[in-house]
């Protein structure tokens, strides 16, 4: 028997209860991961609440751990029991141990800790592929991250400033403006006391920008459209605020023939080949420190509701992570 968060119906945080479960062995083409360090996600707030089709009920929250090879099931190449890991996969991290497909999994370079990989592998990982594939940022590039004190804000900025670009970034307080000026923002605009899009055309005089990547949804759309230059890429991968609405696909050529899109991380990691790569990246320029990781806030498991509360209510910045 292990402990593990179970979900019998969606709602509020407290819907979330810390259970005694039993796990069955692994499954042909599935490792056993003893956890030392379970990410927590917005994306694991969809889920609770719904905003995304929940799995049969109860279920185990959490995409995204770090720890231990403890057993493997047949037919699994590459890994072997000791082994240290990192994975995104399929809903269940929220629990001491759990079974996952090995194709999912990581190798970790040792110079990493499993708490800053618990940390950094869903939100690196989103970072890699919006800044390397979704909208391929060069040197002069100039690029708008919404919400940037939170996690994936975080490493949009500091990736973006060593990849050559200029950040403008979106922020909530002054205490949060430090935190994205820290991380390599040129521009922070405190989104509650000025008008973004205006500020966004004075900063560049006119120009606007190449990008703009948005984890915030609703309420920054469509004034993201207003940020962009002729065929700029709006790059929507979140939505804390609540879904972007349906719009007229004729406000695009309006407002300068933009592009819209709206990718998910799972579409990128189901191919092993192409989450190799992406991964190797990542570790790459954390390991040259141009990116680095904030020490996550850590929490035992058991507050996994007190701190969906926190980051719902947007009193958290960077990564929080849960310690079995």
């Amino acid at each position: 028997m292990m402990r593990a968060i179970r979900i019998h119906h969606i709602g509020a945080p407290d819907v979330m209860r810390l259970e005694e479960v039993e796990l069955p062995p692994p499954r042909p083409g599935e490792a056993r991961v003893r956890h030392h360090a379970i990410a927590v996600n917005y994306l694991d707030v969809y889920y609770r609440t719904g905003f995304y089709p929940p799995p049969p009920y109860p279920f185990t929250p959490g995409n995204e751990g770090a720890g231990e090879v403890v057993a493997i099931g047949k037919g699994v190449k590459g890994f072997r029991p000791g082994d240290r890991v990192a994975y995104v996969s399929t809903l269940g991290s929220y629990a001491e141990e759990r079974n996952v497909e090995a194709r999912h999994l990581v190798k970790l370079p040792k110079s990493l800790s499993y708490t800053t990989a618990a940390a950094m592998m869903m939100k690196g990982l989103t970072a890699q592929y919006l800044l390397r594939q979704t909208h391929k940022v060069t040197k002069g590039d100039v690029i708008l991250v919404h919400a940037a004190a939170g996690g994936v804000g975080q490493l949009l900025c500091q990736w973006g400033k060593a990849l050559g670009a200029t950040v403008i970034a979106t922020v909530g307080s002054a205490e949060k403006a430090k935190i994205a000026k820290k991380c390599g923002a040129k521009h922070v605009i405190l989104y509650r006391e000025e008008d973004f899009a205006v500020r966004v055309a004075e900063i560049t005089k006119g120009a606007k920008c190449h990008v703009v990547y948005d984890g915030v949804g609703k309420a920054t759309f469509p004034a993201s459209l207003d940020c962009l230059r002729p065929f700029g890429m709006f790059a929507s991968f979140g939505s804390a605020s609540g879904g972007v609405e349906s719009f007229n696909l004729a406000l695009l050529a309006q407002k300068g023939s933009l592009f819209v899109t709206r990718p998910t991380l799972f579409t990128f990691l189901a191919d092993r080949a192409r989450l190799e790569k992406m991964a190797r990246e990542l570790f790459a320029v954390v390991a040259s420190g141009k990116v680095k990781i904030p020490p996550p806030i850590e929490a035992p498991l058991a507050d996994a509701a007190r701190v969906h509360a926190a980051l719902e209510a947007r009193q958290t910045t960077g990564t929080t992570v849960l310690l079995p």
